[in-house]
């Protein structure tokens, strides 16, 4: 039987835990990379699609295909953050389903209808997005997810002759909490909910 877990774990992974937008000049190793879509894929998608695709940014001449693309602040952001994720997803997802869906072919469904096909694509990328911050966050590091870019000059740095396809961008590292803004307010339960 599951448990609620700690008040200190709810606090990193939600109530605590900030957007950055400056950094730590500290280096984030390839095996917490590792451990975050380790600990990401793990999450519920439809059909056990899995479409989320990830680049880890790291390096600087990739650091440089990726800034022509950014707008505004978003360019300083990226270039001091250690990692910034491309979080993308597989338009052809569904050439997996045989292996990660094997109970009856999910396959053709998605195939032979481009439309389905891309928004699931998009819908269980993001869901996939959102567990790929909680897990970063889990495994200590603070994260900086972006839109404030174009999507199609990524695609087309980064994924030409490729069916992969950006979604949004996260930075990760280990945030500056003396830079961080005011935190914004949320909206309350009866603002953002009804029970039916």
């Amino acid at each position: 039987m599951n448990r609620a877990i700690s008040v200190m774990a709810i606090q990193q992974l939600f109530t605590d835990a900030r957007t950055h937008h400056a950094w730590q000049d500290r280096d984030v190793a390839d095996g917490l990379l590792h451990e975050i879509y380790d600990l990401a894929k793990w999450g519920p998608t439809s059909a056990n699609s899995l479409p989320m695709r990830i680049v880890y940014v790291k390096s600087k001449a990739a650091k440089e295909k990726l800034i022509p693309a950014l707008s505004g602040s978003n360019v300083e952001q990226v270039r001091t953050a250690p990692v910034t994720a491309i979080i993308a997803y597989d338009q052809k997802f569904y050439d997996q389903l045989p292996t990660l869906f094997p109970a009856f072919d999910a396959r053709s469904l998605f195939a032979s209808n481009p439309s389905l096909s891309e928004q699931s694509a998009q819908r269980n990328s993001s869901l996939q997005g959102g567990y790929f911050i909680l897990a970063a966050r889990a495994l200590g590091l603070d994260t900086g997810p972006m839109s404030g870019f174009d999507n199609a000059k990524v695609d087309q740095a980064f994924f030409e002759n490729s069916p992969w396809r950006s979604n949004f961008l996260c930075n990760i590292g280990y945030g500056d909490a003396a830079k961080l803004h005011p935190r914004g307010p949320r909206l309350g339960f009866d603002e953002a909910c009804v029970i039916a």
